[in-house]
């Protein structure tokens, strides 16, 4: 898969609940080799970003099936965590806004406010239950592509907000977008 097999806004499907996976099979890992490939290639595209996790549904694959990349701060390390059927079973800290991107939103980032640390259970490509503790960036990330499970988009969460969208510029820095320009009445996004 590439780049070209992500799906973007306005798609329905990104707005919709994944279902479960009832247990993970050779067609599961095949999906979760699928989606690293279509992340990667996404990342080669764009010199200044990560591709820092995706979801199933943003390749069109309407499952609950996540990966999160294993190391943020080295673009050179390839490899992400599967995660099937996460969910967060505790939110904890305190409430932060910070900005985030989507490889389904074009263009577009925001600051949104997330708990800063979370507990989550899921599942590994095995079908074993894990449960762990994430914090900052990490609980950030999964709380994000938790969201995609459950077709919640992150500018969702600030569409009342018009000082929290952003975009990227060819420098790779974050200003500021004009809300009544950009955002208020862009039916791609709301719609």
């Amino acid at each position: 898969m590439t780049k070209d097999d992500i799906i973007t806004l306005p798609n329905s499907h990104l707005r919709e609940v994944s279902a479960k996976v009832s247990f993970p099979t050779d067609e599961t890992k095949q999906l979760i080799d699928d989606m690293t490939a279509a992340a990667l290639d996404w990342e080669n595209s764009r010199p200044h970003e990560i591709s820092a996790a995706l979801a199933a549904v943003q390749i069109d694959r309407m499952e609950r099936v996540v990966i999160i990349r294993s190391d943020f701060e080295d673009k050179g390390s390839q490899e992400f965590t599967p995660l099937i059927n996460p969910e967060i079973v505790k939110y904890e800290g305190d409430i932060v806004a910070d900005y985030e991107g989507c490889l389904s939103v074009k263009d577009i980032y925001g600051k949104v406010p997330r708990h800063n640390k979370i507990r989550v259970k899921a599942f590994d490509v095995d079908g074993n239950e894990v449960r762990f503790k994430a914090d900052g960036f990490l609980a950030r990330v999964i709380q994000h592509e938790i969201d995609h499970t459950k077709g919640i988009v992150f500018i969702d969460h600030i569409k009342d907000s018009p000082d929290a969208f952003y975009h990227l510029n060819e420098k790779g820095e974050l200003k500021e977008l004009d809300y009544d320009e950009h955002i208020k009445d862009n039916h791609i996004l709301w719609d």
